[in-house]
């Protein structure tokens, strides 16, 4: 292997020095009109120099990569002697014919090969790269042809009336709310970003004004200071200075149930413990997260609700509450049968502003010792006749069915054992179908038809005797039984399924392929029996309590209409309706009418994003200081903030035969 690398590094390395000769020179080339164009603009100069530079090494790496899999053939087109047999050079053969023709090569090789082959090889392979020395020279022509671009004076120079220059030095001290413990701080005039309900103060040394972007003028006493509430993001400025001042907002806390992970967990049965992981944080701290525990108890009508709550402890970051704990199922409560449901509720520490956040209810369920028989059900308008088998019943006389098959079991004693737990199946699957809309001769005969419609009579049926033909009869429909939730007959119909395939496979004397959908059917009816116990939180109107000492005694005072107030959109805002002839107003130079500025201030402030909010009150305030050209962007933004007239389209109308008619008769449209 270390003869056969250094064979082939022996020929590629000369024949990539060969190449980096040849193409060298116009590697070098692009560069030369790139240094010349430094002297004339020195940014777009050194971005011309690199992107020579860039592409000198793009073109090299291309080429060694190109000359480390290509040389074999170069060798072959460029040196006869080779016998075009070159790739055995790069590689060690694995036939003895090749091995031995790789061998008279190698000795071939110093006499065949030298620096000449390489040159001429490099000569043959490479050509002129004109492309980017053009391009590079052309784009150095501009440099120096092309003037650079002034800067633009500044919006206050454009203005009609300048802004009067700042008379005084401006200090900022910006104060926190205490809840967010977060330190008061002093700094010059710049953006800031502060928390909601912070306390900004402008001092200075002299008298002055800042006025801010929502139209309110601050006016600074000399030695003293200005204060200004932290509400909604806002742009500032004094003289020549103009700043912005964003707001960020305290954000609700986040609850979450680290365990169990399932909203309804499952406990299996003999399980004496149970872990309950929640945890609650919020961005400046927690003042209360509190564990609420429900326990259901009962079932169909006789379900009794016990609730608890507890305080979840607080740790050394007041910014979380972690809290876990590993329940007695005896602590708990929790008895076969039972369900316990618990949420976790968090309120952060902001005082005059609270948040509460509540996370899902997530449920543990114990389930109750399997009963025998099918004694309760979760559709109480079912009454269980007495000679009905449940599913269950079904199940152990199918086993012990199969249990006897082991031995020498009669076939007459099979099908007829096997016909009557089908018949049993047949019964108790026409019990749960008349509840989708099934027909059930469950207490008459065991005809499967239509009995109640005179089949069994063979009487026929005509107009006078076959009402449900002269007027439509609801036949097998499932949604004609809505007593129930979909939720709950899908599962019916889950259940009735798995009870038509036993009943087929029973008829069919195979007892061993009706289990399976036995067994389903009996996990549907079970499913059905969980879902009877129902527990939604109470989301109903609380109304205050009533005072003893008002009652009856007439005295309305401080009583609130029942009344829905009206919302914001619902308000009728007077500044609407004239933002339209506002913007036409700004399409020109003449005079704005009176109280633009206030029609201006109230329209910007719908715009929903901070940044469209401050660019559009800094427009309003250029336009306000004479500034013409600013007039098109405040023009924008505040047409921005008109909502779109909907668009009218006709709907085609038929005039049918009987429509003409109609009109022709005297009847309106």
């Amino acid at each position: 292997m270390h003869a056969e690398a250094d064979l082939r590094d022996a020929i590629e390395r000369p024949l990539w020095r060969a190449v980096v000769r040849r193409r060298l020179p116009w590697w070098l080339a692009p560069l030369a009109p790139a240094l010349a164009a430094l002297p004339a603009a020195w940014p777009a100069g050194l971005a011309l120099l690199g992107a020579a530079g860039a592409w000198a090494a793009w073109d090299a790496r291309r080429w060694r990569r190109r000359t480390a899999a290509q040389w074999p053939t170069w060798l072959d087109d460029a040196v006869p002697a080779l016998e075009d047999s070159s790739r055995l050079l790069a590689e060690e053969p694995a036939a003895p014919l090749a091995r031995l023709q790789r061998a008279r090569l190698a000795a071939r090789l110093p006499a065949a090969v030298g620096p000449a082959q390489f040159d001429a090889i490099a000569r043959a392979r490479t050509r002129p790269s004109w492309l980017p020395l053009a391009l590079s020279a052309v784009a150095a022509a501009a440099l120096w042809l092309v003037p650079a671009p002034r800067p633009m004076p500044p919006v206050a120079a454009l203005s009609a009336k300048p802004a009067t220059p700042a008379t005084a030095a401006l200090t900022l001290r910006v104060t926190p709310p205490a809840y967010t413990g977060a330190q008061p701080y002093q700094t010059a005039p710049r953006d800031l970003q502060v928390p909601r309900y912070s306390t900004v103060n402008w001092c200075a040394t002299g008298a002055t004004r800042v006025e801010l972007g929502d139209g309110t003028v601050l006016p600074v006493p000399a030695a003293g200071c200005a204060a200004w509430r932290a509400l909604d993001a806002v742009s500032w400025r004094s003289g020549a200075v103009r700043h912005d001042v964003r707001v960020t907002a305290d954000q609700p806390p986040t609850v979450t149930v680290a365990a169990p992970v399932e909203a309804v967990h499952l406990l299996a049965p003999g399980t004496t413990s149970v872990r309950i992981a929640v945890a609650a944080k919020d961005d400046y701290g927690i003042a209360r997260a509190t564990l609420h525990l429900t326990l259901a108890r009962g079932s169909g009508e006789n379900i009794r609700f016990s609730d608890r709550e507890l305080p979840l402890p607080q740790g050394r970051d007041p910014k979380r509450r972690d809290w876990q704990k590993d329940w007695p199922l005896a602590e708990l409560g929790m008895e076969p049968g039972d369900e316990l449901y618990f949420f976790v509720r968090a309120t952060d520490n902001d005082p005059e502003h609270p948040h509460t956040v509540q996370s899902p209810t997530h449920t543990l369920r114990l389930p109750g010792p399997e009963a025998q028989a099918l004694d309760s059900s979760a559709l109480p308008s079912m009454v269980k006749p007495e000679n009905l088998r449940s599913q269950r019943q079904i199940i152990i006389d199918t086993e012990l069915l199969v249990a006897d098959m082991r031995g020498k079991l009669p076939p007459a004693v099979l099908r007829e054992r096997s016909e009557g737990i089908a018949a049993d199946q047949a019964q108790l699957r026409r019990r749960y179908g008349q509840f989708l809309g099934e027909e059930s001769t469950l207490f008459g005969d065991e005809h499967e038809g239509h009995d109640e419609h005179g089949e069994e009579t063979h009487e026929p049926m005509n107009g006078n005797t076959n009402l449900a033909a002269q007027f439509g009869h609801a036949h097998d429909m499932e949604d004609n039984a809505t007593i129930f939730d979909p939720q709950t007959k899908a599962v019916l119909r889950r259940a009735l399924a798995a009870m038509w395939d036993a009943e087929k496979a029973l008829r069919a004397i195979a007892p061993g392929s009706a289990l399976p959908p036995e067994y389903k059917a009996l996990a549907a009816i079970k499913e059905l029996q969980q879902a009877e116990r129902v527990y939604l939180h109470r989301a109903a109107f609380e109304p205050p309590a009533i005072r003893e000492d008002k009652r009856l005694t007439g005295d309305a005072a401080g009583a609130a209409s029942y009344r829905r107030a009206r919302g914001k959109d619902d308000a009728i805002d007077p500044g609407k309706a004239d933002v339209p002839a506002l913007v036409q107003a700004l399409s020109g130079e003449s005079a704005l009418p009176a109280l633009w500025r206030k029609q201006a201030l109230a329209a910007v402030a719908r715009l929903p994003a901070d940044e469209q909010r401050l660019a559009a009150q800094r427009a309003v305030q250029d336009v306000a200081d004479g500034c013409v050209p600013c007039r098109g962007p405040l023009r924008a933004w505040l047409r921005a903030t008109v909502p779109a007239a909907p668009v009218l389209q006709a709907q085609p109308a038929a005039d049918s035969a009987f429509d003409r008619a109609w009109r022709s008769a005297g009847g309106g449209r």
